[in-house]
């Protein structure tokens, strides 16, 4: 299951204060510290919500640059704004990016897939649009229609296209998780060559004890067909809840993944 490390996030207090002052020591640990705990591309956001598009702008291609010299994990450019991701996607390092995200709202959509198009990347689509998130299956549905036919207009292929599901709070709605989880599915068996990713942690927000609930709906997302996650690869929990889900979906081969992350060293069985 491929994880996108979400810890450079401007809308964090921390990380808009080393945005803001270009602190590129800082960044560079967020970003290696996500790529040796197993995050697949590392997820650059640098929307503190304060200063001009220009200051926006130049400060997306100063954070690619400074994370595209550090790691080795391809980035993952997370904007709103077409122009940032472009700064973004111009900044990084060779390999093959991905953009987060479009919508299905007629302008952002024909930039962002004009820029996938151009850049060669992988894309993150937000199954919402101009009205929002729909609190039904069929709703967001819709929004993925839109997507799809957009996708074949510009030559974009859906095997490089990660639709979210956009999970909201059980705490606001407690059907959303399901909600959540139909779409899902749907999604898997409409267009199966595409894949799903999400948020994991909005599931939880306003609720104590949120790694157990983040966990169990991991599990239960992975079996409707969730094939990434955008989370913290440095919580030891999480990435638990990905290896036992692989397993118990058939994803992970004769057990070997989980066998190495679990199996106790003989040394410490003896003791």
């Amino acid at each position: 299951m491929l994880i996108v490390g979400e810890k450079i996030n401007a809308t964090r207090r921390q990380v808009a204060k080393l945005v803001r002052e270009h602190d590129a020591a800082a960044l560079v640990d967020l970003a290696r510290s996500q790529e040796q705990a197993g995050a697949g591309y590392i997820d650059v956001n640098v929307g503190t919500g304060s200063g001009s598009r220009t200051d926006e702008i130049a400060d997306m291609r100063w954070a690619a640059t400074t994370v595209a010299a550090a790691v080795t994990s391809p980035l993952c450019i997370d904007s709103a704004d077409p122009e940032v991701l472009r700064a973004g996607l111009e900044a990084g390092n060779g390999r093959p990016p991905m953009i987060n995200s479009a919508k299905a709202e007629d302008e952002n959509l024909e930039q962002v897939l004009s820029l996938a198009r151009g850049f060669d990347t992988t894309l993150v689509a937000l199954v919402m649009d101009e009205s929002g998130i729909s609190p039904t299956v069929d709703g967001r549905l819709k929004a993925c229609e839109k997507i799809v036919d957009a996708c074949r207009r510009h030559d974009v292929p859906l095997d490089r296209v990660y639709f979210d599901p956009l999970v909201l709070p059980v705490s606001a709605d407690v059907g959303q998780g399901l909600v959540t989880l139909a779409t899902i599915s749907e999604i898997k068996r409409r267009y199966p060559e595409s894949k799903t990713i999400m948020g994991l942690s909005n599931v939880s927000y306003g609720l104590p004890a949120r790694q157990r609930l983040n966990s169990a709906f991991l599990h239960m997302a992975v079996h409707a067909g969730l094939d990434a996650a955008i989370a913290n690869p440095m919580n030891e929990e999480l990435m638990a809840a990905v290896k036992t889900a692989e397993v118990l979906v058939g994803r992970d081969r004769h057990c070997r993944r989980y066998v190495k992350a679990f199996r106790v060293p003989a040394r410490e069985v003896g003791a």
